[in-house]
């Protein structure tokens, strides 16, 4: 019998660990961006773009502003993606399980490494379809591993939030390969290689995960992969809200009225509008800024290589530390565990109110980040990267942990990808911002950082938006209980 235990334990670890393994190298590549371009620029993708034009004292410059607009349609295209299918990605998912849903992720990825492995500066438009797919498939296998957080009972929170949270470290897989373009290795044997890496996606997908969902309650004994057993499924609502931690529906029944809410009354509410706005300007904010830093080193070091490629590594290592960022948001959001709630409030209440100062900490940090991307200093770029990382690692948890509070559990998966897709159309805004910059600006981004610095400044509205709310509910209890007084 104890043979058997270590031996299940064994098995869910190692499910685990490849899971992160998985979410580290591969899902958030797109999100490396920035080292690719660099890479891209070298080998004279788009440099057809570049026109010479006669610069001061009737001197021939060469002019690539073209091609940098096309590099940053690239990123827009493919960070669009990544966020705007995690809807019909989770559709997908609730209808025919993990092994399917895997298998278009898969084919997806490996489509996309096989186009950039066979790319070339004569073929530079094959970055559009190659990222997409990458960042496509990249999405699928986070969505399929946020289910792993059941196997590990009180533990389920710390799982979901190290997926998530890799996302942004998962960047660091371009760095490795510009590193080891620079030593040498070019594109084609990298690509093959992340290509040949489906192998691993298959078996993962088939000897380590179900082929359906995870059940919940989890059944004694339960194993993942070929010898899964029969039991109850469970949907991606529950999946990932009960990964967060949150009370489940018998924990808040004395709510009635949240837990009556349909999907349109929730739509209808100002906490989802609110929060689909302080999501929105704070992802275009970070979109914005990882699809043209390369364009602004190359302008803050006046075109030094070195310096572009020194500042480009820094910020890919920046990078890596998005997963130890990542629990810190959930530490604030649970603040309020184990402290006496007021009379009368309800745990879900008590949950809501305690997101005002998670909300608030990440738009002020998504304001500091976007003042100081603003100055164009080159040495306050190291401290504008921790800001990023950080402000990124509270973004996208937030995102999740808020909406899992303030609506039923229900409808979680199917808010958080509406508003994970109405969010990505609205960071479609960074490409005419780019255009902005090239064509009117001349090349100069300060006045429009300086736009987009103010829009961040509409993020605060909805931590004051929640608290107002919970005051709201607070003076509805003291009233209500007045009445019973008398």
């Amino acid at each position: 019998m104890l043979g058997f235990v270590n031996s299940l334990m064994v098995r869910r670890y190692l499910t685990l660990v490849t899971g992160l393994f998985e979410c580290l190298c591969f899902s958030g590549a797109v999100f490396g961006w920035a080292s690719l371009v660099f890479i891209l620029k070298t080998e004279g993708y788009f440099s057809s773009l570049c026109v010479s034009t006669t610069g001061v004292n009737a001197t021939q410059v060469l002019d690539c502003s073209g091609q940098d607009e096309q590099f940053s349609l690239v990123f827009t295209i493919a960070s669009f993606l990544f966020s705007f299918l995690m809807l019909p990605n989770s559709v997908l998912f609730d209808r025919f399980g993990t092994t399917v849903a895997r298998l278009f992720g898969i084919t997806l990825y490996t489509t996309g490494t096989l186009m950039m492995a066979f790319s070339t500066a004569a073929l530079s438009n094959l970055m559009f379809p190659a990222l997409a797919l990458m960042a496509s498939g990249g999405n699928m296998f986070l969505l399929t591993n946020l289910q792993l957080g059941i196997l590990f009972g009180s533990h389920r929170s710390t799982v979901i939030t190290l997926y998530n949270g890799s996302i942004g470290s998962s960047s660091a897989l371009f760095l490795v390969i510009k590193l080891l373009h620079e030593a040498g290795i070019f594109f084609l044997p990298s690509f093959l290689f992340l290509s040949a890496c489906s192998v691993l996606h298959l078996l993962r997908t088939f000897f380590l995960l179900p082929r359906g969902k995870i059940p919940h309650p989890l059944p004694d004994g339960y194993t993942c992969g070929i010898t899964c057993s029969k039991s109850k499924t469970l949907s991606l609502e529950q999946i990932t809200a009960e990964g967060n931690n949150q009370p489940t529906t018998e924990e808040v029944k004395d709510v009635p009225v949240d837990q009556e809410k349909s999907l349109r009354e929730c739509l209808k509410s100002r906490l989802f509008w609110w929060h689909l706005l302080w999501l929105s300007v704070m992802l275009l904010r970070h979109y914005l800024y990882i699809g043209t830093l390369n364009p602004m080193l190359q302008r803050l070091t006046d075109g030094d290589p070195s310096l572009v490629s020194r500042y480009t590594d820094a910020f890919a290592i920046t990078q890596l530390c998005g997963v130890l960022c990542a629990p810190w948001n959930g530490l604030i959001f649970d603040r309020n565990k184990g402290k006496p709630s007021a009379e009368g409030e309800s745990e879900q209440e008590a949950d809501l109110r305690a997101s005002v100062l998670s909300l608030f900490l990440t738009a002020l940090q998504c304001v500091l980040f976007s003042v100081c991307a603003c100055i164009p200093s080159l040495p306050l770029q190291y401290f504008t990267f921790v800001l990023e990382v950080i402000n990124r690692s509270f973004l996208f948890g937030g995102n999740a942990a808020f909406i899992n509070v303030a609506f039923p559990l229900c409808h979680f998966a199917k808010l958080y990808g509406l508003v994970l897709a109405l969010s990505s159309v609205f960071s479609l805004l960074q490409y005419a911002c780019f255009a902005l910059v090239n064509g009117p600006l001349h090349g100069d981004p300060l006045y429009v950082n300086i736009g987009v610095t103010l829009l961040t400044l509409l993020a605060f509205i909805h931590p004051l938006s929640v608290f107002l709310h919970c005051r709201s509910l607070a003076s509805q209890r003291a009233i209500s209980a007045s009445s019973k007084c008398l």
